[in-house]
């Protein structure tokens, strides 16, 4: 009723002041985004970590009753718990790592792969090629890594810029996470239906993805770090640690690293120690392989199919948050779909396909 009292010349005002008015917020948009695009992922991680730590801070909260004093104290936890491994235990990692890199320089590869398979480096020119290919590969993991530490310490001030960035987001996610909520939950276009479902399906995923990779990873390296320390690894501590980050990530997996130890036992003569570390470290990637998909459908409800690709995909695509945005990102798609459909998932439909039943 109001467009149809409106003059032509009223209603062409209003048309330019809408187009005008996207303009500025999509310009907006875009300079936003550019500001924040070097330390969006950390913004990112901020928020990851308050979700992990979401739990702690309620338990704290019903005890406290202040939100900030609250937040403080997790914040502070969370500091100590980064802070005090990182001061006792880089002397230990960068040592080791230098005597690591120090023990490949002094490895004659090719003399032992003769010793070890004589038949099959019986020529001369072919054990000295995959000689040179080991210890060229070797000497490169090791620059890669002596490089990566360096860029530590040399990088500081702007890893603690990027920390501050963490920390900051963190105590506010914290604090804000019901404010932050209801806020992107007004902007959202769809019904609360909906928001409901999305809603459900990220905090599912999120936790079983987050807490599914945390946990299954450091359990992965605890498995193959007692098989270093068992029999005896040459600066265990930081093969240890190095193949708990590596368990973390799909597809990677601790194998990255216990290969190449039970390798050089095997170059080194200490064949009883090589299979001791292959059976662990074959346990660990078993324990894996098996339990991951497992634990990530049951507590999302979504076929394991579903989230390994979504966590493969978003890998490729978005880095190492793509393990979280990747699952999401599918699961939104199918919520949608099953919505767009007016079935409900426990109906049938594609959920109920994907699922095998």
């Amino acid at each position: 009723m109001t467009l149809l009292l409106m003059t032509p010349k009223k209603m062409q005002d209003t048309y330019l002041k809408n187009i005008l008015t996207s303009i500025i917020i999509g310009a907006l948009l875009v300079l936003s985004f550019l500001v924040l695009k070097p330390i969006l992922l950390y913004i990112l991680l901020g928020f990851i970590l308050a979700f992990i730590f979401s739990p702690v801070y309620n338990f704290v909260f019903k005890i406290t009753k202040s939100p900030n004093f609250s937040a403080t104290i997790i914040s502070a936890l969370l500091i100590i718990l980064i802070i005090l491994p990182f001061w006792f235990f880089t002397p230990m990692i960068l040592d080791q790592a230098f005597k690591i890199y120090v023990s490949a320089q002094q490895i004659d590869f090719t003399a032992s792969l003769k010793s070890i398979f004589p038949s099959l480096f019986a020529s001369e020119q072919f054990s000295a090629e995959a000689g040179a290919m080991i210890h060229s590969f070797v000497s490169s993991a090791g620059n890669s890594l002596l490089d990566w530490l360096s860029k530590i310490i040399l990088n500081f001030p702007t890893i603690l810029l990027h920390s501050l960035v963490v920390f900051f987001t963190f105590f506010f996610a914290l604090r804000d996470k019901e404010k932050i909520s209801r806020y992107l939950m007004s902007l959202s276009p769809f019904s609360k239906d909906i928001e409901k479902k999305l809603f459900h399906a990220s905090k599912g995923i999120t936790s079983s993805v987050l807490y599914g990779q945390v946990i299954l990873g450091i359990a992965q390296g605890i498995v193959v770090a007692i098989g270093f320390f068992l029999f005896g690894v040459p600066n265990a501590f930081i093969l240890a640690l190095l193949a708990t980050i590596a368990g973390i990530l799909p597809i990677v997996g601790p194998m990255l690293l216990w290969i190449p130890v039970v390798i050089f036992l095997l170059i080194d003569g200490n064949n009883v120690a090589a299979i001791g570390v292959l059976m662990f470290g074959l346990v660990g990637s078993n324990v894996d392989t098996i339990l991951r998909p497992l634990f990530v459908s049951k507590m999302t409800k979504i076929h394991s199919a579903v989230v390994l690709i979504g966590m493969i995909g978003g890998l490729f695509l978005f880095g190492v948050l793509g393990l979280i945005l990747g699952p999401l990102i599918l699961s939104y798609l199918l919520i949608i779909l099953e919505v767009y459909r007016d079935k409900s998932p426990t109906q049938g439909g594609l959920s109920s396909l994907l699922k095998g039943e």
